[in-house]
């Protein structure tokens, strides 16, 4: 799957966003409506996380240094990372202590065009942009459903503007029932509601969010497709004969870490297996071209040793070897 970035999607939503939010403001002074206050915060927060996906993208681009040797690819899991807490703080929780205040001191609204106008506007506007991300992550989800492309995407700016686009629709349509159901009742609790509504949907979509950008910042390994192809690259049949084991990790979106030990023949000479090595570090990158850092490390293969099993201890996030006690 490309790690495309989807720069289209996002200055198409920060667009739209920042339209939709002074008007959701305006519908509310007039109005005094809390849904249409929810709803403004929520476009206002939406724009600044499409920001912060700029920014870190942006950020992500420098070459790296001697205190970073493998470069900033993960600035972009960060910002991700942050729009998720934007989107739980100062969007799902305003949200829900606008509404609860207004559940306790509802009044009745004021120029109910105002706030029908604007979601309606907004609903259009919100679709442009969702249309706009749906077809950016159709050229490159494939056959996955839209679940899977979200868990397994490696960048992270589409499955975020896609979340964000899809519940600030379903918001909308939550805040125009609220203002419906106030206007037909005359009761402005019903307005209330549909801000707890639009806080409590928010605050489920920034966890969702939260828990797949964290697992991208802990690291995740290449999908299972590029594993295949990385090993078929590396074997040659006369030289290197097998994987030992392996390991994979994205330091960004488009930027994959090999570490192998490969297993070789006994007899062969150090510039046999130096030649080898190079040639296996050529085919992986022709195989899968985001495997930007390589380290192949060659070992005589073992049955007794691989019977064995993998030594946990030698291995990340294994227990910690306990000192010996004389």
């Amino acid at each position: 799957m490309s790690a495309s970035g989807g720069s289209r999607a996002i200055v198409a939503a920060l667009g739209a966003n920042l339209a939709i939010a002074a008007s959701k403001f305006v519908a509310f002074a007039f109005s005094g409506s809390s849904s249409m206050l929810a709803e403004g915060v929520h476009s206002l927060a939406d724009s600044g996380n499409q920001a912060l996906l700029l920014i870190g993208g942006k950020k992500a681009q420098r070459e790296a240094t001697p205190q970073h040797p493998f470069g900033y690819g993960r600035e972009r899991y960060i910002y991700a990372f942050l729009v998720s807490i934007v989107l739980f703080s100062v969007g799902g929780m305003f949200a829900i202590y606008e509404g609860y205040e207004k559940i306790k001191n509802p009044h009745e609204l004021e120029h109910w065009y105002w706030p029908v106008g604007v979601l309606l506007f907004a609903i259009i506007a919100e679709g442009f942009s969702f249309r706009t991300a749906i077809k950016e992550s159709n050229e490159l989800r494939g056959k996955l459903s839209w679940s899977q492309f979200i868990r397994r995407a490696k960048a992270p700016e589409l499955p975020v503007v896609l979340l964000e686009d899809f519940g600030a629709l379903i918001g909308l349509v939550l805040a125009l029932g609220g203002v419906g159901l106030a206007l037909l009742t005359g009761d402005g609790v019903w307005d209330g509601i549909g801000t707890v509504c639009i806080g409590v949907l928010l605050v489920l979509i920034a966890l969702v969010l939260a828990g797949e950008t964290k697992s991208l910042l802990l690291g995740e390994s290449a999908g299972l497709e590029d594993v295949q192809k990385i090993e078929a690259a590396i074997v040659d049949g006369d030289t290197v004969t097998g994987v030992i084991h392996m390991r994979t990790l994205h330091l960004g979106p488009e930027e994959l870490l090999v570490a192998a030990k490969i297993a070789v023949q006994h007899d062969d000479t150090a510039g046999q297996v130096a030649t080898a090595i190079n040639a296996a570090e050529a085919r992986i990158r022709a195989a899968v071209p985001i495997a930007r850092v390589i380290y192949l490390e060659p070992d005589i293969y073992s049955e007794a040793e691989a019977a064995k099993g993998p030594d946990r201890e030698a291995t990340p996030g294994g227990p910690t070897p306990q000192p010996s006690e004389h």
